[in-house]
Order: structure tokens, then sequence, then C-alpha cells
């Protein structure tokens, strides 16, 4: 763990930013840090149920979610009150920015959903992605976000997606 990280079980808020703005702030508890992977697990954040249809999102879910300093994206793993696995939910992203007890994750739009038994695999939101008008903002980022994509459903394809987290 790095000289200026915090112990874990420390308290860290996670900030997700979409667009310049504030989408959704919490508090997580550190689990890891070796100062490239930053691990914390957080109880669901959100008011309420989210029913994407393939998974539900609810009161009493934990979010054991992995952040990279030098990767474009964040992986969740998501459990159910009972410690069942859901799946994971893999938010692609700007690498993150850790400093002063906080998380900071710039959210690029796309999306996969690996399911517990890794046979659904799901590209989430590239119309949004598109929308977004970053790939002409910032051509750059947004091909490394797409090649995130890519690098992580190749992966779940191929069975090998939980080597990251292991």
């Amino acid at each position: 763990m790095p000289a200026n990280s915090a112990e874990p079980g420390s308290l860290l808020i996670v900030t997700l930013v979409k667009s310049g703005r504030t989408k959704i702030g919490y508090p997580a508890s550190l689990v890891s840090d070796d100062g490239i992977r930053l691990t914390v697990r957080a109880p669901w954040a959100a008011e309420g149920v989210r029913d994407f249809g393939f998974v539900r999102f609810e009161p009493g879910d934990v979010f054991t979610e992995h952040y990279w300093r030098d990767r474009w994206y964040a992986v969740k793993e998501v459990r159910a009150a009972d410690a069942t696995l859901k799946g994971w939910y893999c938010d692609i992203t700007r690498p993150a920015v850790v400093r002063d007890g906080a998380v900071v994750v710039e959210d690029l739009d796309l999306d996969l959903w690996v399911s517990a038994d890794g046979g659904t695999v799901l590209r989430l939101d590239e119309d949004e992605f598109a929308e977004s008008g970053l790939a002409d903002r910032d051509p750059e980022a947004a091909d490394r976000a797409v090649q995130a994509l890519d690098e992580l459903e190749l992966l779940a394809k191929l069975g090998r997606f939980t080597a990251l987290i292991d």
C-alpha cells in the first residue's frame, strides 16, 4: 500500500462525474490500495430499486468496486444482501484520481454487464456514448474508451474476466 494511502477500513468518498457534473457521490470503505488499483466496498448508493431488465440493484446490495489509476474502466462486483453474486457492472471511465480521502472518476457513458455465471455479457449505453460528442471533443479519450470496453468484453467472453480483480 502506498505510504500516503489510508488504512484498510478507512472511509473514502467516491464521486462519479459525468459531463463535468457530479452524477453521484457516496461513502465507501477502503479494502486495499496497491498504488495502481484501489478497491472499496459500499452499499447500493442510489435511492430505491434500479431494474435494468437483466439485473436489479436494490437496497441491501453490496458493491466491491475496483478503480485503476492507469486504466480506463472501473469494475464493480455486485452482491445481493445475502452475499449471492449478481455479476459485475463495469463503467468505462478515465483513470481514477485518488487524493485527500476521495476517489473521483469521470464516466464516459459506455458500460458492460457480466452476469455471475459469465453467460451474459452486455455492452451498454453505446447510443449515449455516440450522442455525448466525446469523439469530436476528445477523439483520443473516445478511442481509449472504446478500447477499454472491447478489452473487458473480450476478457469476459474468454472466461478470464475475474483475473482482473483476483
